[in-house]
């Protein structure tokens, strides 16, 4: 059952593999993230006894209390008053006017009779009544009576002018002070006291130039509307906006949920019919984000499309891998008061993803996993993410993919942890530092122990963890390459007691096959491990290779059948030999594959010469071809190290032409035909392979003897 799903998923084109995993893969994050961003909500009613503490969740903004706030501040500031300095100018002009009336009328109708009669009089008042007339409209407050006026119409001229200079020195005395509508009784009072108290008025006058001067007194300063309103505006401007703040406590349990309690619920969204998409629809937004870098990273990388297709599979294997150690880790942080996710291996998922891929790679895990604890493994009461746990996972991430460099040791593993932890322990103080808060002794050790465990954990675990990850996937790392690179290790030992001469051939095979990959933009590492273990099947029949005789030719005693069943089965007993040992699957192929189906040309002449009927295909190895890059270069490279060095006298032209005459042998072949290497990269590999060999093979000065 699961064998044609992978060769299924193995004839997908890359694209639509890519696809299918990253949506499949977003589908499931936002499944796994959803409960960690859906608000949590109450079905509470109004004075209900709260069933346990309630706490916001987010901050936001108390708009009623605001608008309250505001309110009452304006409600405090006084308008503003503006002076208006013509007023006394106005009424100055009236005052004076007044007189200047009555003396008038009293020179144009009174003068000229010693004793002043009753008809004349009566005149005199209807004149100054007419000429009072738009007084009265303009001013109604300013009325004279006919006792006012007669008293004033039969008053001397010198002192009437006498009066009228007076009443506008002390008008023009009181309105140049700034007056109010609320102290125009005051001003009119001192008016009066000054009137009471002056020496030219007679005092017979006293009486009728107080009613002359009250109405003459009027507010100086009115209310400025446009001021005031900006006054009111900068004043409700000056109030922040109050607000229900993350984390603040609503009601606590047992408390009655009143009418403003109830109203904070409602603010705050934590009411069940208030249920908001936001949250669902921001959570999607951050997982198209992610999966769209993942999918960009893919579309940028030029190599094998069956090993994009692999590393894919693998993040997104550890990518959830640690999603679910976060999700357990969350579970268990709320049973504490302590950050545990401090705990948390925070470097496994980088370093696993390096090794297994690339580094580019492990930086985008980082990345994502950061984003990821951020949601994960908050507390409850963060709005949008925990932003120091996140910091947390993307500093000990970048410190672990700086300090393993690009070596895949176990040892280097262990190295880098330390690295991490003096990391963590840094990150660790500066969180302790910046909270400003009181720590007890026990809580300093913890987040200390934590940070240090963190690393020990992440290699501990990346170490435990790799050789999983590679039985499944059938990949072999960088750290598993050096490793199988050991000349300890027991089937090179093999190959180097028992073969000795096909040793020394792998070794020679490994520097020009790395040479040539690393030029071309393959994996040299792989090519030079691959080249040590290539010819190990030859270790079943040693003596029947040439590189490992010392006397006499056991081919010799052989037909050509024979010999070329010994030569051709070294490549099967290799694969054989190498996965009974469980060596990594790219190791066997190349034991397998290195030889392609190539034509065995010596025995096939061997055997025509002896009169046999033979047929061509009969002497060619079983094959496959190459199906990789490093195993192609690896046939020429052992192809042509094979041919150098029976060349007697080699020279850099004789190298050239040999080596070129090699690879065209197998093209024309058709040895190249499965793998994806370009004649570009062919014309590469020749000539690095030509320059190896050149420094392998140079000409020596022959000293005196």
């Amino acid at each position: 059952m699961l064998k044609p799903l992978i060769q299924l998923f193995k004839s997908l084109k890359f694209h639509v593999t890519a696809w299918l995993v990253i949506g499949l893969s977003a589908v499931l994050l936002f499944f796994f993230l959803y409960d960690d961003v859906k608000q949590e909500t109450y079905e509470l009613t109004p004075f209900q006894i709260a069933p346990n503490t309630i706490r916001s969740l987010k901050t936001v903004e108390d708009t009623v209390k605001t608008e309250e706030e505001r309110e009452r501040v304006a409600e405090e500031q006084p308008p503003v008053y503006q002076f208006n300095d013509e007023i006394s100018t106005n009424r100055q002009s009236i005052a004076a006017s007044l007189f200047d009336y009555i003396l008038e009328v009293k020179k144009s109708t009174l003068s000229e009779e010693e004793a002043i009669s009753a008809p004349t009089l009566k005149a005199a008042l209807r004149e100054m009544n007419k000429k009072l007339k738009e007084l009265k409209e303009t001013e109604p407050d300013f009325y004279l009576s006919e006792s006012v006026l007669t008293g004033l119409l039969t008053e001397d001229e010198a002192v009437l002018l006498d009066m009228r200079s007076e009443l506008t020195k002390i008008v023009a005395e009181e309105l140049s002070k700034p007056i109010k509508e609320k102290d125009v009784s005051v001003a009119q009072y001192d008016a009066e006291r000054k009137i009471r108290t002056s020496s030219k008025i007679p005092d017979g006058q006293v009486q009728i130039m107080i009613q002359l001067v009250r109405p003459l007194i009027i507010p100086t300063e009115s209310i400025n509307e446009e001021l005031t309103e900006q006054r009111l505006k900068q004043a409700r401007d000056s109030i922040e906006p109050t607000r229900i703040l993350q984390g603040q406590v609503i009601v606590r349990e047992g408390q009655v949920i009143d009418k403003e309690i109830y109203r904070q619920l409602e603010v705050t969204g934590l009411l069940t019919n208030q249920t908001s998409a936001k949250p669902i629809v921001a959570l999607a937004c951050l997982i198209v984000l992610l999966s769209g870098l993942v999918y960009i990273h893919f579309l940028s990388r030029k190599e094998d499309k069956q090993v994009l297709k692999k590393s894919l599979v693998i993040f997104y294997s550890i990518f959830f891998l640690i999603v679910v150690m976060m999700k357990f880790t969350g579970m268990l942080e709320k049973e504490f008061d302590v950050q545990v996710s401090f705990l948390f291996p925070v470097a496994l998922a980088p370093l696993l993803v390096k090794i297994l891929t690339n580094e580019r790679l492990a930086i985008l895990s980082v990345v994502m996993i950061a984003a990821t604890s951020g949601l994960v493994l908050q507390e409850g009461v963060t709005s949008v993410m925990q932003m120091e746990v996140v910091l947390y996972f993307l500093l000990s991430g970048v410190t672990a993919l700086l300090a393993l460099g690009e070596s895949g040791k176990r040892l280097t593993i262990m190295r880098t942890s330390l690295a991490v932890a003096v990391a963590n322990l840094l990150y660790v103080a500066f969180y302790l530092l910046m909270t400003q808060s009181t720590y007890t002794l026990s809580e300093i050790l913890f987040y200390g122990i934590a940070a240090i465990s963190s690393a020990i954990l992440s290699a501990a675990l990346t170490i435990g963890l790799l050789p999983f990850f590679e039985s499944i996937f059938g990949i072999v790392s960088d750290m598993r390459l050096v490793e199988l690179s050991n000349p300890n290790h027991p089937l090179l030992k093999k190959v180097l007691t028992e073969t000795p001469g096909t040793y020394h051939h792998s070794v020679m095979v490994a520097n020009l096959a790395d040479a040539a990959c690393e030029a071309i933009g393959a994996n040299g590492l792989l090519a030079r491990v691959g080249s040590y273990y290539h010819d190990i099947g030859k270790s079943v029949r040693p003596l029947y290779f040439i590189e490992n005789q010392h006397g006499a030719n056991p081919h010799d005693q052989l037909t050509p059948e024979e010999s070329r069943d010994i030569i051709i089965a070294h490549a099967a007993d290799g694969a054989d030999l190498l996965a009974a040992k469980k060596m990594p699957q790219q190791i066997i192929d190349i034991a397998r594959q290195h030889h392609g189906t190539s034509f065995l040309k010596f025995f096939y002449m061997k055997a025509k010469e002896q009169g046999e009927n033979v047929v061509e295909d009969d002497f060619r190895y079983f094959g496959p071809k190459p199906q990789t890059k490093e195993i192609a270069v690896i046939s020429i490279a052992d192809s042509c190290e094979a041919a150098v060095r029976s060349m007697k006298e080699p020279t850099p032209e004789k190298i050239s032409g040999l080596v070129k005459s090699i690879v065209k042998d197998k093209l024309n072949d058709g040895q190249f035909d499965e793998c994806e290497l370009s004649m570009k990269e062919i014309r590469v590999v020749e000539r690095v392979i030509c320059e190896t060999l050149n420094g392998i093979f140079h000409s020596r000065i022959e000293y005196p003897k």
